[in-house]
């Protein structure tokens, strides 16, 4: 029998970002995927009507800036785009090949665009529309597996769907509905080490997990905020130790559930002011003044609608947060297990 964790010692770190739509700094960053060489690429997803601020930015952990690529596309009229190869409308998830090409789902274009690590536009899958073998209808999280193949949450379909990375149809599972293996607009997704999959089941309030076929083994997760409690959970992200986290959007809090779906614990966030903020607050020394004076500003720590998490081999945890422009990063120490260790 596996041992139980009854604690993880999670430790705040630091903040990455600000609101910025050029240069240092995020627009409503949806998801962000590691590099190699301590790089993030954060998905910013602005409104359509900025559509500028529509990119990835690229940086360290440490944030320092280092580029931005991709752009959003000008508005025409009402849904009325004038898009062309490389742009991006509603971007909804970024996936890292482990030839370092970066993958990005458009739910509204129905496509999957690629870039090279540099931002140099490679190619995109065709716009494939609809509900057959391989075609999308508002596809959200991705993953790679081990063996480079990627699966594709197809929200709108309610599906789970595997490709090669080149685009062929491989695999897959799901329908609509509320049972074990069926989903109501799922929206995150990550693999294992194991290559069991985690599906965060958005409109059912749960987190569903499968093998690589789609063979579901776990689901866990209610509808409310209690501990364990879920409301619309956007982001799923699971570690070396078979940790899971949860971005509990309409909870406004990250949650921590154990290898079997055990509550462990839940955090409501901790920022402090980014590297990029203090920056922009020393350009103006009277800015750091309004700050002193304004009210309730300890709630600026406290996560708002965290969209997206990701987990690092180094135990860091990413949690994005679409609009407050930043990114909370934690570090996981060892955490406490009760009974044998097998």
């Amino acid at each position: 029998m596996p041992a139980q964790i009854t604690h993880v010692n999670l430790q705040y770190s630091h903040t990455i970002g600000r609101g910025e739509q050029f240069g240092p700094g995020f627009t409503q960053p949806i998801f962000m995927a590691r590099g190699a060489d301590d790089l993030m690429y954060v998905l910013c997803r602005a409104s359509e009507y900025r559509p500028e601020g529509t990119r990835i930015t690229v940086c360290t952990v440490d944030e320092e800036y280092v580029t931005a690529f991709a752009r959003g596309v000008p508005q025409q009229g009402p849904h009325e785009f004038n898009f062309d190869d490389g742009s991006l409308v509603w971007p909804t998830s970024i996936a890292i090949a482990r030839d370092e090409n970066v993958y990005v789902s458009d739910e509204w274009l129905n496509r999957i665009s690629i870039f090279n690590r540099d931002g140099d536009y490679l190619g995109k899958w065709e716009e494939r529309s609809g509900d057959g073998d391989g075609e999308l209808n508002r596809p959200s999280g991705m993953a790679f597996d081990a063996d480079d193949n990627l699966y594709i949450v197809d929200s709108g379909n309610n599906r789970v769907q595997k490709f090669t990375k080149e685009g062929q149809f491989l695999d897959k599972w799901g329908s609509e509905g509320s049972g074990d293996g069926e989903f109501n607009m799922p929206w995150g997704i990550d693999i294992d080490s194991q290559g069991d999959v985690y599906i965060s089941d958005w409109r059912n309030d749960r987190i569903q997990k499968f093998s690589p076929n789609g063979q579901c083994l776990m689901a866990f997760g209610t509808s409310g905020s209690e501990e364990g409690e879920l409301n619309r959970p956007s982001g799923v992200a699971v570690d070396r130790d078979g940790i899971i986290y949860v971005a509990d959007w309409l909870n406004n809090r990250l949650q921590v559930f154990d290898v079997d779906g055990t509550f462990i614990e839940a955090r409501a966030g901790e920022a402090t002011v980014s590297k990029w903020g203090k920056d922009k607050l020393d350009a103006n020394a009277e800015m750091w003044g309004e700050r002193e004076r304004a009210y309730g500003l300890d709630r600026e720590k406290r996560f708002w609608g965290p969209i997206g998490v990701t987990v690092d081999d180094e135990n860091r945890i990413f949690v994005c947060e679409q609009a407050r422009n930043r990114i909370q990063v934690y570090r996981k120490q060892s955490p406490t297990f009760v009974g044998p260790r097998l």
